[in-house]
């Protein structure tokens, strides 16, 4: 009898059936194995399966061998992870469209959520390379997760350069880790899986192309806290990446480049549209100073411990009534705009107006999703 599990590694095996048409399966018919057992006319009866694809699962499902293909991942060293298992990234459980299984070569961790992912061109100058390595080296010895995608250019630059500070790094491929891409990365690779793992979604044997590298980014920034881009010429794939992260709700920074640099255009566009403009590692830590728990017995070296106190009024700046009712509002927790307005009263014109004041006096700070949350010192 197939468990959750199983199912999950034969759905992702089967092609035309992608995570959001599962999703809407297992939430008519109450589980992924069902959808292996239910007639067509009831596949039909979920919204946005049309009959050309209810008769290819009808007709492929008990073609598939989700236990050989997990043998065959066992064999290289690798296992398989699915919705249904404990150890599968909580932050991709939030995104719209998350994988249904990923290959991981190394091991996953639940410190793995602390992760910003550092992004860019392929084809890059010596300022590109070393700004990302710098950052990269920089944010692990700060406790952060560094994610990538293994690619030439700026993405093996941070992927070095997190392991070089002694941090846990994340690769996610553009192809299956049996057709792994670039081949000159293969020794990287190897050094990502004993500090972090690398990761796909892709059945074994699907070799990268042009479609699956723009499906593996959402991964990356899912997998994020935030996407930092560094050195990215306008048609990069890293700004594909950027804006998934923006869709994601994650935070997007950029860093800035020579203005007569093609290889800047896509950076310095993202922050024309509102991108975090950053200079070093201090900005990206100011923007998460109070989502990244204090170091503790088990912090990584290097890791920044933060003071946490409910700030009276002895500390605060003055405030005029209605930032009064903003500060007392957040007081126990963060909360978004709406609720906010709800709250305290504060109109939604006003309530932005007295928001702007409040970060400018270094009283909160807004977080992705419209939320907003006191600086607590």
């Amino acid at each position: 009898m197939m468990d959750s599990r199983t199912a999950y590694i034969a759905l992702n095996m089967m092609a035309d059936i992608g995570p959001v048409s599962v999703r809407a399966l297992v939430a008519a018919l109450g589980s992924p194995q069902a959808i292996f057992q239910a007639a067509k006319g009831d596949l039909l009866g979920v919204e946005g399966i049309g009959p050309a694809l209810a008769a290819k699962i009808v007709s492929r499902r008990g073609r598939l061998r989700p236990d050989e293909e997990l043998a065959r991942a066992r064999k290289l060293g690798c296992d398989i992870v699915t919705p249904a298992d404990a150890t599968y990234p909580k932050p991709l459980l939030t995104i719209h469209d998350p994988p249904l299984a990923l290959y991981v070569w190394g091991t996953l961790a639940p410190g793995d959520k602390r992760a910003l992912a550092v992004v860019g061109s392929r084809h890059t100058s010596l300022y590109g390379r070393e700004t990302a390595e710098k950052f990269a080296f920089h944010l692990a010895k700060s406790g952060f997760v560094v994610v990538s995608g293994l690619a030439r250019g700026i993405d093996t630059a941070a992927h070095r350069g997190a392991l070089q500070g002694g941090g846990r790094t994340l690769a996610v491929l553009g192809g299956a880790l049996d057709c792994l891409y670039p081949e000159e990365n293969a020794a990287l690779a190897s050094g990502i899986a004993r500090q972090g793992a690398v990761l796909s979604e892709f059945p074994l044997g699907r070799q990268p192309d042009r479609t699956t590298f723009p499906m593996r980014n959402r991964i990356v920034s899912g997998l994020c806290m935030g996407v930092l881009v560094v050195e990215a010429g306008s048609t990069s794939g890293a700004l594909i990446t950027a804006h998934q992260a923006l869709d994601q709700g994650r935070c997007v920074f950029a860093v800035p480049g020579r203005i007569d640099s093609p290889a800047s255009k896509g950076s310095h566009r993202l922050i024309k549209q509102g991108a975090r403009l950053v200079e070093s590692v201090d900005d990206v830590l100011e923007e998460f100073e109070f989502l990244i728990p204090p170091a503790g017995p088990g912090a990584l070296p290097g890791q920044s411990a933060l003071v946490w106190a409910k700030p009276d009024a002895a500390n605060l700046p003055p405030l005029n009534p209605d930032e009064e009712k903003i500060v007392c509002a957040l007081a126990e927790e963060e909360l978004d705009m709406d609720v906010l307005t709800r709250t305290t009263g504060v109109p939604a014109a006003a309530l932005s107006v007295s928001i702007l004041g409040l970060e400018m006096k270094r009283v909160v700070r807004m977080l992705p999703g419209r939320r907003v949350a006191l600086i607590r010192r």
